[in-house]
């Protein structure tokens, strides 16, 4: 495939090291805003930038019928418009909020434990996130994927809000500490026990891989996705 690739920071460049390794030619290396002249006519962007940017840098790939996977996230309240601009375009929309194959089974296994906590009501709930000091939204995307499952499978929850638990909304603790890729815990807790599930990233390699493999499973489709269409369907 030939890639251009939207964000050209620590992400974009290990995204470019796994995709050459796979025998893909990266066309564009971009930090400034896309045009279909520097995009260089690629078959697919890998979007990785920043929350301010996002939504510009997808929607002129997508107008111009390039299919996007994007990683960027704390822009999400933009998100529908920009699954209407794919669909308006007949072009290819991805969004993950973590593209790790260990977090999307993390994401599959907290489903099925919520479902199974929601009869528990003596068991509290809460989450915490852990990241680099440079990471700019918080709750972290993947966070509040955790705490979207949690709530679709828990009616004792109907939102999620920063810092505690408390009556219907579901608490994410967001801490930032130094070179942090990612940790992510879901705590069940009662008077006498406590349940934890979680998952720590060592580097951000495997969320490059599973970037670059939404960017060939990609190819030919027409629509909006997300990992659990790669992975599991």
């Amino acid at each position: 495939m030939r890639i251009a690739l939207v964000g050209y920071g620590k992400m974009g460049k290990i995204i470019e090291e796994v995709a050459q390794k796979r025998g893909h030619s990266i066309v564009a290396q971009l930090n400034e805003t896309p045009t279909l002249e520097n995009l260089n006519n690629p078959d697919v962007a890998i979007e990785f930038s920043n929350p301010e940017a996002s939504f510009e840098n997808s929607r002129i790939c997508l107008q111009n019928q390039i299919p996007v996977i994007c990683g960027t996230t704390g822009w999400l309240d933009q998100k529908p418009e920009i699954e209407k601009i794919a669909v308006e375009n007949n072009s290819a929309f991805l969004y993950g909020s973590n593209f790790s194959l260990g977090v999307n089974l993390f994401f599959a296994l907290n489903e099925k434990l919520a479902d199974l906590m929601k009869n528990f009501p003596e068991y509290q709930v809460q989450l915490e996130e852990i990241h680099h000091t440079h990471k700019k939204d918080a709750p972290s995307g993947t966070a509040i994927t955790l705490a979207e499952g949690i709530i679709k499978n828990d009616p004792r929850f109907d939102a999620w809000k920063l810092e505690e638990t408390k009556d219907h909304q579901l608490g994410i603790f967001a801490l930032r500490e130094d070179e942090v890729p990612g940790t992510h815990s879901v705590f069940y807790k009662s008077e006498v026990d406590e349940i934890e599930i979680k998952h720590t990233a060592f580097n951000r390699n495997g969320f490059a891989l599973g970037a670059v493999i939404a960017a060939e499973w990609i190819q030919g489709k027409k629509g909006n996705f997300s990992m659990k269409d790669v992975l599991f369907n």
